[in-house]
């Protein structure tokens, strides 16, 4: 037995810590999810342990994957064990293979589906987890299999079109700024020896770009150092609960960035949501997943918030409304599904209608950034220029 420092967060979202006695690691995780805290850290004599979440060596894309040939095999009527058998035997990615293995052990010794896998949170979340339960429970594991595969899916999907949106002006911006850079360094030195040895008087402007040459040449390894400890600071302070919060809070006010940002995270949310509750989730604990797995912490209040309503048996759609995080007609949609029964379909409706807006918000967003990176290129660079010739006119006109 050893003593275990905790750190984890409430069925409501209040960070919750303390020290617990246990065998091992997953002992004091499974106390802790019987008392529904949710797990962020675990330290054992002075060696904070990380919990693992999805990533770490396993792709959503391997998950997806999987949960697709996984479904196929159980609606065409194979054994659990056989066809955990195949997929791990197949599968390429070696972590993963080895999560395969032991989830076929485990469900050959007796354990439930969902069970192994709660016992590889690096590969499958609460969300993956719960789904799977209920499938088991309900006796339609295929179907649940079926709506996983189609949920992981088109969230790669959206991850990956966000991603390869922002590949291009980021790739765009950062070979400017080496390209600025180098002519700052090296090329700007051989013309300020030139007007020194001419004894040109320089313009203010030329002063300036030769003044700055001078200090980058000085201090490269400064601007370098500099430039590494800022984004190690942001990295670190984003770990925290306020900087999270903060910088989540930045990015959704910025002014075409954050649009996107804000239809992306109520996408997930309508999609997450409809997802659980159409596989038989209990609609507190769907409120719980979705909120976790939000990725910005103002969304995740918010649907704490609804959440805490909803156990007080007040409706979705109110809370929802009040947050003012979510726009006036995902609210009123909802309202209209719980009002119907069929707030999943609802919810699903929602998400395909904000996903295909975040495709041509993001296709919008690529055709904004192409002109005003060309106008930041051509303004930087126009300056060094006009600032290395201005000089020489000056020269030429006295020689004339």
């Amino acid at each position: 037995m050893a003593n275990f420092e905790w750190k984890g967060r409430d069925r409501n979202g209040r960070p919750q810590s303390g020290v617990l006695v246990a065998d091992n690691k997953d002992a004091v995780i499974a106390a802790l999810r019987r008392q529904q805290i949710v797990v962020t850290t675990v330290k054992e004599k002075g060696k904070e342990i990380a919990l693992p979440r999805l990533g770490g060596g396993i792709k959503s894309k391997d998950i997806a994957i999987f949960t697709r040939q996984f479904s196929v095999m159980i609606d065409a009527g194979l054994p659990l064990v056989q066809c955990l058998d195949i997929l791990s035997q197949q599968q390429e990615n070696k972590s993963f293979q080895k999560v395969l293995f032991q989830i076929r052990e485990d469900v050959e010794s007796g354990s439930s589906l969902a069970e192994a896998m709660r016992k590889h949170p690096q590969a499958f979340d609460d969300l993956y987890v719960n789904m799977v339960a209920a499938g088991e429970a309900g006796g339609i594991l295929d179907t649940i299999l079926q709506r996983l595969s189609v949920y992981i899916e088109k969230a790669v999907k959206l991850k990956t079109q966000v991603r390869s949106a922002m590949i291009y002006p980021v790739s765009v911006i950062t070979i400017a700024v080496i390209v600025v850079y180098v002519i700052l360094w090296k090329v700007i030195p051989v013309f300020s020896s030139l007007f020194e040895g001419l004894g040109a008087e320089l313009p203010f402007l030329t002063q300036w770009v030769v003044s700055l040459s001078k200090f980058i040449g000085r201090f490269w390894w400064l601007i370098f150092l500099v430039v590494i400890a800022g984004i190690f600071a942001i990295r670190q302070y984003y770990r925290t609960e306020a900087g999270r919060y903060q910088i989540d809070g930045l990015l959704l006010r910025l002014p075409v960035l954050g649009v996107i940002l804000r239809k992306i995270a109520v996408a997930r949310f309508c999609r997450t949501l409809g997802t659980l509750l159409n596989s038989g989730v209990p609609i507190l604990e769907s409120l719980d997943i979705t909120a976790r797995t939000s990725g910005n912490a103002i969304i995740e209040e918010a649907i704490m918030g609804v959440r805490k309503d909803v156990e007080e048996g007040k409706t979705v759609a109110e809370p929802l409304t009040r947050s003012g995080q979510f726009p006036p007609m995902v609210c009123q949609m909802v309202g209209v599904g719980e009002q119907t029964g069929a707030m999943d379909t609802m919810l699903a409706k929602i998400a395909d209608f904000y996903e295909d807006e975040v495709d041509a918000a993001v296709e919008g967003l690529m055709k904004l950034i192409e002109p005003v990176i060309i106008f930041f290129l051509g303004v930087v660079i126009g300056t060094i220029v006009i600032a290395m010739y201005m000089p020489m006119f000056t020269l030429l006109s006295k020689i004339g």
